[in-house]
């Protein structure tokens, strides 16, 4: 269990100590580092993931074809003009003059282009009760949301006029004003309310003002240093805005985590008893190695999701890999000084009715001493109780149903564009979410092509692909024409699916498919999302296989003790799985989805699994290696298995408690979003990270080391010529007086 050196040479310790003996230095190092990092950040400015680089696939090649051609397509808008019952159809005078009034108005705004009747382009459905006026915007599709409004205006001026008429707009510019007004600050205000929630709970933990804004300031410097961070990174690894919200949330999660374990367990050696001194070094020489082991375990999780191939995991991955970094780094540095420097001041600002409650004078938990007193006097029926609970509410997750949310499912009632959107898919199958077919030839004019062409506008309708109408539309220029095709299935995404395989499969290489020289890449946001569930699940096996195997080797490094490592990986899979679970159950089946506003969902959204997967298995490390690390500090230093247990869990049980209680609180703060894959994503982090706290780290963990006892630590000879990460620990229990005055002087721990 140890070779007795108790000679403080870990990375942690000396970095603590360092800071300890140079803290205005190791202060102003990180001030310095912090300003330099967003300033200079900020100077080069910040490359967001193009969209051409979003995917791989079709709809890559088609994205690469209009970039390379220097075609800028425009936000095109259509007008639904619906007769309220079968009274008036498209022939009646009334729907004509209407339709009339709709391109009068839309021209008069001066902000559109390429007006078209629905009497000249065919666009009016079967039953004669409904038609489209379509446009364009003009300027830039990306800012199109905020030019639109004079044209909705418009569109509001001739519904008044003609009562009986159903008359609305939709489009990628209505729709992203719509989005913007009903959510553009939703994301900001759960940002910025993050940090409240935590500094609040962590008021309550610590009942000093103090004491709890050091670990909001180390996670929010560490947040501003890593945004500086990732506008030099995104010139050679494009971000994006996702990014930037799971940066925050994983910065704030893991910096207020790894400042909490740290200054509980110097305040911890403090009420015991010893000098302000030796709590500190021996705070850096224990709480310090855990945040190290668990930074470094975290980052190699995140770095998973670089293999997906998909930009915006790649975003999300490096941005979260960094602020972990960040936050490890300050600490392990910044924190030991800033607590050298405050020494007793850090009780500083008591809130006098919040009294330290259900702690002994040991620093353990009442509550959970008496929790674990039946759990280890009975382990293996705790362990059957426990992982039957967890397996029984993982088992939805067997049938989990992964797809790309629609906006009805998305968003439900709460926009009234999503009742215009089921209207026109309705009354236009596929036609408010058509394909697009890319075509690039070397003549787009060449007879050939132009029979190509007509041929598959032909056949996407006999294929039953499409009822049409199919437009084309051509840029002479450059070569190159747009295809546009409703897909029959519209917003059901299973039935669209199987529409576009039919253009892919049989149609393109009947028609466009015999011309030499022609590429014909098929996209849309139907197209879009397949390709990106197709490439998603092509990653979940090297994604799992690198974070599970890396994890293996870290944990196996880290405690010598291939028990360990083994049961840390079936743990946080169990954990895994049961967040998994609670969302199929939720989500997918509607079990209590009225609780949380998810009615009528029925479905995960495809990237949630993966990104789950990745985010809690780094961010269930913080919580076992701290609670492991303790367990086996306590049995180096002599205690039976049983009591080191028993010590470990009831001593780390209140920040354990603590650093849970914060990240489910800004999870679940995602969790009242209105966007469904926001609100799954909310709910899937805080239901896990509450599991993980209490039934795996309090039940679960202990029960299954008291059933392996000495097995617990359990290490090979083959496998000793692995290098050693323990040498942080030391057998030996400090004197209250002891002291340390230089790097690499004995330390009795």
């Amino acid at each position: 269990m140890g070779n007795g050196d108790s000679r403080v040479r870990g990375l942690a310790a000396r970095a603590g100590g360092w800071s300890a003996r140079h803290r205005w230095a190791a202060v102003g190092i990180w001030v310095l580092f912090v300003v330099l990092a967003m300033g200079i950040g900020s100077a080069a400015g910040r490359v967001d993931v193009d969209e051409s680089d979003q995917l791989k696939g079709e709809t890559h090649t088609a994205a690469t074809i209009i970039d390379d051609a220097g075609i800028k397509e425009p936000a095109g808008e259509t007008v639904l003009i619906q007769s309220k019952d079968a009274s008036v159809t498209s022939t009646d005078s009334e729907f004509r003059s209407t339709v009339t009034a709709v391109v009068k108005a839309v021209e008069g705004t001066g902000r559109v282009t390429d007006v078209t009747s629905p009497y000249d382009t065919k666009t009016i459905s079967k039953d004669g009760r409904s038609a489209l006026v379509q446009f364009d915007m003009r300027g830039d599709a990306d800012t199109a949301g905020d030019r639109v409004e004079p044209v909705l205006k418009a569109i509001a001026g001739v519904q008044k006029d003609h009562g009986s008429l159903r008359i609305e707009e939709i489009g990628s510019a209505s729709m992203a004003k719509q989005y913007s007004d009903a959510f553009g600050d939703d994301f900001a205000k759960a940002e910025y309310s993050a940090v409240p929630v935590a500094f609040g709970i962590l008021l309550i933990a610590f009942g000093a003002l103090v004491a709890a804004l050091l670990p909001v300031a180390l996670a929010v410097t560490a947040i501003v240093a890593t945004m500086g961070l990732m506008g030099l990174v995104s010139h050679v690894q494009p971000m994006s805005d996702t990014a930037n919200s799971v940066m925050l949330l994983v910065g704030l999660a893991v910096g207020v985590d790894y400042c909490l374990f740290y200054l509980r367990r110097e305040r911890e050696e403090r009420e015991a008893g010893r000098d302000a001194g030796a709590a500190l070094r021996i705070a850096a020489a224990t709480s310090g190695r855990a945040i190290i082991v668990s930074g470094v375990t975290v980052c190699v999780a995140m770095a998973g999701m670089l293999f997906t191939g998909l930009a915006e995991f790649e975003a999300m991955g490096l941005a979260s890999l960094m602020v972990v970094a960040v936050a490890m780094v300050g600490s392990v540095t910044v924190l030991p000084a800033l607590l050298s420097l405050l020494g007793e001041r850090v009780e500083k600002g008591r809130i006098p009715f919040l009294r330290r409650r259900g702690r002994r004078g040991n620093g353990e938990s009442r509550f959970w001493t008496a929790v674990l007193k039946g759990v280890l006097a009975k382990p293996l029926v705790s362990v059957l109780v426990a992982a039957g609970a967890l397996l029984a509410i993982a088992a939805p997750a067997v049938g989990m149903k992964t797809e790309n949310l629609t906006l009805d499912q998305e968003f439900g009632n709460s926009l009234p564009i999503v009742g215009t959107y089921n209207r026109v898919n309705d009354a236009f199958p596929g036609g408010s979410d058509p394909a697009e077919v890319i075509v690039k030839a070397k003549d787009i004019n060449s007879p050939e092509v132009k029979q190509a062409l007509a041929d598959f506008k032909a056949q996407a309708v006999s294929s039953g692909a499409s009822r049409g109408p199919v437009d084309i539309k051509l840029h002479d220029a450059q070569n190159v024409a747009f295809v546009y095709v409703p897909l029959v299935g519209g917003s059901d995404q299973d039935k669209a699916s199987k529409s576009l395989e039919k253009l892919r499969d049989e149609v393109r290489p009947a028609t466009l498919g015999k011309v030499d020289g022609v590429q014909a890449p098929i996209t849309g946001n139907v197209a879009g999302s397949k390709d990106f569930n197709d490439q998603l699940l092509g990653s979940v096996v090297p994604v799992f296989a690198f974070v599970v195997v890396f994890a293996f080797l870290l944990m196996l490094l880290s405690f010598r003790s291939l028990t360990v490592a083994i049961t840390s990986i079936v743990l946080n899979l169990l954990s895994v799985g049961a967040a998994y679970g609670i969302l199929v159950a939720v989500f997918q089946h509607g079990w209590g989805a009225s609780l949380v506003g998810a009615e009528g969902v029925g479905a995960i959204v495809t990237w949630l699994p993966l990104f789950l997967f990745v985010i809690l298995f780094g961010l269930s490390m913080d919580y076992h290696v701290f609670v492991v690390s303790r367990i086996r500090e306590a049995r180096l230093r002599g205690r039976s298995t049983q009591d080191a247990i028993r010590h470990g869990v009831v001593t780390t049980a209140g920040v354990v408690t603590s650093a849970a209680v914060i990240m489910v609180a800004v999870f679940a703060i995602f969790g009242t979003l209105s966007m469904q894959s926001m609100k799954q994503m909310g709910v899937g982090l805080a239901a896990a990270v509450l599991i993980d706290a209490t039934v795996i780290r309090g039940v679960l963990l202990p029960a299954v080391m008291a059933l392996l006892g000495e097995r617990n630590w359990y290490f090979p000879k083959w496998l000793h010529r692995l290098p050693d990460l323990t040498h942080d620990e030391s057998p030996e229990e400090v004197a209250p007086t002891s002291t340390v005055t230089g790097e690499g002087e004995p330390l009795r721990v």
